[in-house]
């Protein structure tokens, strides 16, 4: 079909939230292409043609109309946006539907209400709607095989098929009670101190991260332990070793820093990327933790090493540049290290670690939600159940915590804390899901109580900002962890079968959307269960089609 379109709707521009606390870098950008009707011949510039089976998402925005985003499964191919100025993008999408159906949960959140209450997220709402829709080119397994794949990967798990179409028993797992854990105080300067050895080594790190975990450090050490828990300084380096690779790094990164700084303005002229990253810097960082002695006031020098610093990682890294929320993450460790050079590569350690959150198809959030969900589901079944019944199972309210690690949920200094306990990596990879489902676990009574809905739930969470408790947060973390690696999966197993075994990955069966890489660390005196090695010719890395997601996010009944 052939669409008209007007000249002046050729290029989308860039949209900016209208929240001004909060906003994403829209990557939504059309180039001029010449558009072939399918047999070879050229059309004018102001129709296009589409087959409807090439469609793999629609993405709706609102701002002020609606237009719609097509995405084809070819991803080489960019479609122009289509607005609907006078109305008519439901029945559109309507009629669309008859010829190419969609999910039911696409449906579900056409009006996509988690942007609409958050922001103008344009990654978030593309995101949306690729996670809801999956990947349609694999081939779709029916749930049989799905079931008997779920059955060998988690031992002791049984599902039921009933007669009931589209709904699945899963026999619970008994995860026990939950062990009572303690903190302690922090690691002081002469603690810090024991761990050396004469050349400056450090040494016993095991029992060091132990500790670093169990009450975090006095700030007198920060400067110093972050570049080891980020990776800048290795723990095996001596003094010696040290002061070399400042030296080496120092020059690195004032090289980077004076290609920005020698563009000049004729320069930058013709170059959008980079004077869109300068505006965008300039913007973020005139609002970054103002209320902070450190970043206080007009003129202040903490703004200006803020500013370049990230400005310099747009040419460390140009391809990624600077997206919204990375200001979030280096003003901690601006703070900390009081230092340009060591507080820049601080930065790179943690944003190699962050770097999926902020990519163009946000990877790293997809799996971190699926993954929160089904750990939750795994925890709180009951809770869970409540949320998905108020169209809040896919915890969208939790994105901003997962993207910028709670940077904005907790206090300044308890920021500090929460972050240098996760870069221990201890008691597993992804502590900081067990951080949200701690949170969640602290909240479920009063949302379930009140009977809060979609909204509620979202203005309750975010209300949370400022009011937690770090202390307490950390502590029922570690006690769900050691809930989960302490659990019998199976109790008539010749072997003890424990969670911390499910170190699982999408290279080896698509039917999993949960447990991937979560508990790292298996029980000591537990020996691995002896799998079988598909040849590597056969492991695939794939991503988890539609039907899969389907098969776990619809609402279906269990028993304990």
């Amino acid at each position: 079909q052939c669409l008209e379109r007007s000249q002046s709707q050729q290029l989308l521009e860039s949209q900016h939230s209208y929240e001004t606390e909060w906003d994403m870098v829209n990557a939504v950008t059309f180039r001029k292409k010449t558009c072939n009707n399918g047999e070879g011949q050229s059309v004018s510039r102001s129709t296009f043609s589409v087959s409807i089976s090439d469609l793999r998402s629609i993405t709706v925005k609102e701002e002020g109309w609606t237009f719609l985003l097509l995405q084809l499964k070819d991803a080489s191919v960019s479609l122009p946006p289509l607005h609907f100025h006078q109305g008519g993008s439901r029945e559109f999408l309507d009629n669309l539907r008859r010829f190419n159906p969609l999910p039911r949960s696409v449906q579900k959140f056409k009006r996509d209400p988690y942007v609409t209450t958050l922001g103008g997220f344009s990654k978030v709402t593309n995101y949306i709607f690729d996670v809801l829709r999956g990947s349609e080119e694999q081939q779709q397994r029916p749930p049989e095989e799905v079931a008997d794949l779920l059955g060998e990967v988690i031992p002791g798990l049984e599902i039921n098929h009933q007669e009931e179409p589209g709904f699945e028993v899963i026999t619970r797992i008994d995860l026990g009670s939950r062990p009572q854990v303690s903190r302690q105080e922090p690691l002081t300067a002469e603690d810090w101190t024991k761990h050396q050895d004469g050349e400056g080594r450090m040494v016993e790190t095991s029992l060091l991260k132990q500790n670093i975990f169990k009450g975090g450090l006095c700030h007198a050490v920060r400067k110093e332990a972050w570049k080891f828990l980020l990776g800048y300084f290795p723990w095996e380096s001596s003094l010696e070793d040290r002061k070399v690779l400042q030296r080496a790094k120092t020059d690195e990164y004032f090289r980077m820093k004076l290609q920005w700084k020698s563009v000049s303005e004729e320069q930058e002229r013709r170059n959008s990327r980079l004077r869109d990253y300068r505006s965008l810097i300039e913007k973020d960082v005139n609002r970054t933790d103002r209320t902070n002695r450190f970043y206080e006031g007009i003129d202040n020098p903490g703004l200006v090493l803020l500013h370049d610093i990230l400005m310099t990682y747009c040419m460390y890294d140009f391809d990624l540049g600077y997206v919204q929320g990375m200001s979030d993450l280096l003003s901690p460790i601006l703070f900390v290290m009081e230092n340009e050079v060591d507080a820049f590569w601080c930065f790179v350690a943690f944003m190699d670690q962050m770097h999926q959150n902020f990519e163009e198809q946000m990877q790293g959030m997809k799996l971190q939600l699926i993954h929160l969900s089904a750990l939750l589901r795994l925890l709180d079944l009951s809770f869970w159940n409540y949320l998905e019944s108020q169209d809040s199972g896919y915890l969208y309210f939790c994105f901003r915590w997962l993207l910028i690690r709670f940077k904005r949920e907790l206090s300044f200094q308890d920021v500090l804390r929460l972050w240098e306990v996760m870069w221990t990596g201890l008691p597993c990879q992804n502590f900081h899901l067990l951080v949200c489902c701690a949170i969640l676990d602290s909240e479920k009574q009063k949302i379930m109580e009140e009977n809060y809905g979609f909204n509620e739930i979202l203005k309750h969470i975010n209300e949370l900002s400022m009011k937690l408790d770090i202390e307490e947060i950390l502590q029922k973390a570690e006690g769900i962890c050691l809930q989960i690696q302490n659990c019998k999966v199976c109790s008539d197993s010749p072997l003890p079968v424990c969670l911390s075994h499910l170190y699982l990955s999408f290279c080896h069966t698509s039917a999993c959307l949960s447990y991937l890489h979560l508990f790292v660390t298996p029980l000591p005196a537990t020996p691995a269960p002896k799998t079988k090695t598909p040849p590597a010719e056969q492991v695939e890395q794939r991503e988890v089609d539609a039907e899969q997601r389907r098969y776990f996010q619809r609402k279906s009944k269990f028993n304990k």
